[in-house]
């Protein structure tokens, strides 16, 4: 095992494109350490440069306390696995999963015992002499996981080794692959365009956003205090609501209405310049509730709205609707989340919010409700660059 560094490390191609820019990272011995970020931040670039595939361009990587800029990738003792399996359809998975070390003349005593020792880790034991097209999706992503298990290497590299499965293989692997990084304790990098795996997988998780490294921190802590509008609104599923508001003495305005400043948020605000103030205000989804079913206590803002379309998830209700000038957020930051995802043309983007409701609410589509909102909850940013204004 072994930790990995980045210390002002940056990518640069010819043409000048710069992929990673300046980039300081340490990942601890023995932790899972989550990358994510839309297509194109660099976080396969970085990735790649940890395995050797991509040379370093400015600054330095340290592995085992060791700098590897110039070593080789069969020098660094690191086990890279794939999107694609790149399994040898001719050879059984004893064989696929124990190539790496037939090439390096291992004894095939040796070879044995470890294969056996990964497939047990793996449950691939019953499937050891079969050949990969007779395997199903999930089983053979093992067996490439395999492969780089049985070489018990410094570390781990992942390329987002889930994002060929459908959806529901990929939840099960998710916890195959928490499980094994547990069981085996080595250091893992692990590289997804999927928040939801970055949330339920990782130590800690890094989100890249045009090659620079915009927060790191546990899961919970980017969900509860992102650093940035980009964060807020690329973790979570649903995703953060975003509206324009305007702070005046101990009123935070909103397009909903006016939502009383909690002493939490008041506190927090003490650093920032006083007065009236334009903001970007955030709210997660399930920070709505039906007035009727909301909880007792805490400051809340109650307002009406015509629903669009409800989704029932069984155990809670998805409910879509739109406020006059929530259209009206202008960020960059944002702009690219929806890019991402393919919605920036479409006609309600921006201006629909979406709200989780117990699966009790009476909320209909084409009809009016009465909605609540946790007041303690809303996330304040500054509209020019997109910093928090309450964060730690």
């Amino acid at each position: 095992m072994a930790e990995i560094t980045f210390q002002n490390v940056w990518k640069r191609y010819p043409d000048g494109f710069e992929a990673v820019k300046d980039m300081n990272l340490e990942i601890k011995d023995g932790e899972f350490m989550i990358l994510v970020g839309p297509s194109g931040c660099g976080k396969s670039t970085a990735l790649r440069m940890v395995a050797g595939l991509e040379e370093i361009s400015d600054g330095s990587l340290i592995i085992g306390g060791e700098r590897v800029n110039e070593l080789a990738p069969r020098d660094r003792d690191i086990a890279m696995v794939f999107q694609n399996y790149a399994l040898y359809p001719h050879m059984t998975v004893r064989e696929n999963m124990g190539f790496a070390l037939k090439l390096a003349k291992t004894d095939k005593g040796e070879i044995d015992r470890k294969v056996d020792e990964a497939a047990k880790i793996l449950e691939l034991q019953q499937h050891l002499e079969r050949k990969p097209a007779n395997l199903s999706g999930g089983q053979r992503q093992r067996v490439a996981m395999g492969r780089a298990i049985v070489r018990d290497p410094k570390a781990f590299l992942m390329d987002e080794p889930l994002s060929n499965l459908d959806a529901k293989l990929r939840v099960q692997m998710r916890t195959q692959v928490a499980r094994i990084q547990h069981q085996l304790g080595t250091t893992m990098l692990y590289v997804t365009h999927d928040q939801t795996e970055a949330m339920t997988l990782g130590d800690r998780v890094a989100v890249m956003r045009a090659g620079i490294i915009q927060q790191v921190d546990s899961p919970k802590v980017l969900y509860e205090d992102p650093a940035n509008l980009f964060v807020a609104g690329f973790i979570g599923s649903p995703a953060m609501n975003f509206v324009p508001g305007r702070i005046e003495g101990d009123t935070i305005k909103l397009p909903f209405g006016d939502a009383p400043m909690t002493p939490e948020i008041r506190q927090k605000l003490q650093h920032a310049s006083g007065g009236t103030r334009e903001v970007i205000a955030g709210v997660r989804p399930e920070h709505f509730e039906d007035a009727r079913l909301e909880p007792s206590g805490g400051a809340r803002l109650k307002f009406r709205a015509k629903v669009d379309v409800v989704e029932s998830m069984g155990s809670e209700l998805y409910a879509y609707f739109e406020i006059a000038g929530a259209a009206d957020v202008r960020s960059d930051q944002l702009q690219e989340i929806a890019a991402d995802a393919g919605m920036e043309d479409l006609p309600s983007a921006g201006s629909q919010i979406v709200a989780r409701l117990d699966a009790a609410s009476s909320a209909r589509a084409d009809q009016e409700i009465e909605l609540s909102l946790d007041c303690s909850q809303i996330k304040l940013f500054e509209p020019e660059g997109g910093k928090s204004l309450l964060a730690a």
